[in-house]
């Protein structure tokens, strides 16, 4: 009884989705031809809108909407049905636990940011110069290829703790004991826990960082490269004042983009330490006040101050394609 109400359910889910797709495209179709019959000058001005009006519809629906709907809830109780006004942003903003998720938020904004954009950057610079280019970068890209989770998975193996005494299974540990120091419970260390799993976003946005890097790099005009050279500047000399600046946009849209990313971190902390031993972040906080407290206004507050936080990043990074557009 249950699968043959399971199957209905499906069926009509599917139904649904199919007759709402075409009456999509109905109305596209009619309001295309209504269009088309009117003058050129007012057609111009109006197709435009017309052919928007289904990614407008979708994006109102699957973002707008339900944007407005959390905004409402972080105003309210635990169970959305009084207002409680700002209480629930308070609570983001003074509560421990909340705290020590926006401190390790900074850190990983900060080290994640500055390491990989750094050795992405350096990584572009060397490899432009070696006969293995392709190969190098291969290599450091292959870690965009792997999912949040799986990274997480493969650096739980790296990050393994067994007590002094057992063999260690970890490829940190193991390597520290077979150099006569003690094993550390890097997951577990409230001094080094954090830092264990911003190596694991390092590792995976390093790569990324390096490929658009070294696309900036390889479109420095050679002959400004060599007049430097010929005007007596070292290879360092190069590098701050001809390579940096002129490939300083594409550093910050590199920078914004995995500032962005770092905010919305959540895979590798739930998956490492569920957030416990102090590595808590903003995201992962929000999951557990919506999820595991069914606390859905201050989970919907969280979500809010999340999304304050990634829009000047955004708006930066639209300014400068702006920029870009407006300098070709």
């Amino acid at each position: 009884m249950q699968d043959s109400s399971n199957a209905i359910r499906l069926i009509s889910a599917i139904a649904a989705i199919i007759f709402g797709s075409g009456g999509i495209i109905a109305l596209f179709y009619l309001a295309n031809m209504a269009v088309n019959r009117l003058p050129y000058r007012s057609r111009s001005r109006i197709l435009p809108w017309v052919y928007m009006v289904p990614a407008l519809t979708v994006l109102g629906a699957f973002l707008i909407l339900p944007t407005i709907r959390t905004l409402i809830i972080s105003f309210m109780d635990r169970q959305s049905t009084a207002f409680v006004g700002l209480d629930n942003y308070i609570f983001a903003f003074t509560d421990p636990n909340m705290l020590i998720a926006f401190r390790n938020n900074v850190l990983w904004l900060v080290l994640v940011t500055g390491i990989s954009v750094g050795l992405g950057l350096i990584i572009a610079v060397l490899v432009d110069r070696v006969k293995y280019e392709p190969l190098a970068k291969a290599l450091i890209f292959m870690p965009m290829a792997i999912s949040f989770v799986g990274a997480s998975v493969i650096w739980r193996f790296v990050y393994a703790y067994q007590p002094p005494g057992v063999e260690q299974i970890g490829l940190l540990n193991a390597i520290a004991v077979a150099l006569g120091f003690e094993p550390i419970g890097w997951l577990v260390n409230k001094a080094v826990n954090n830092f264990a799993l911003i190596a694991i976003m390092i590792w995976l946005q390093t790569g990324f960082a390096m490929v658009l890097l070294s696309s900036a790099v390889k479109g420095i005009p050679k002959d400004v490269i060599e007049a430097a050279r010929i005007d007596g500047a070292s290879e360092l000399q190069i590098f701050w004042r001809i390579t940096i600046p002129m490939i300083s946009s594409t550093i910050v849209v590199v920078s914004t983009t995995i500032i962005v990313l770092v905010l919305k971190v959540f895979d590798i902390v739930f998956v490492m330490t569920g957030g416990n031993l102090d590595t808590d972040v903003i995201a992962s906080r929000m999951i557990k006040e919506m999820f595991n407290f069914r606390n859905f206004g201050r989970g919907s507050a969280i979500a809010v101050i999340l999304l304050l936080a990634v829009i000047p990043v955004m708006v930066v990074n639209i300014r400068r394609f702006q920029q870009q557009e407006v300098n070709r």
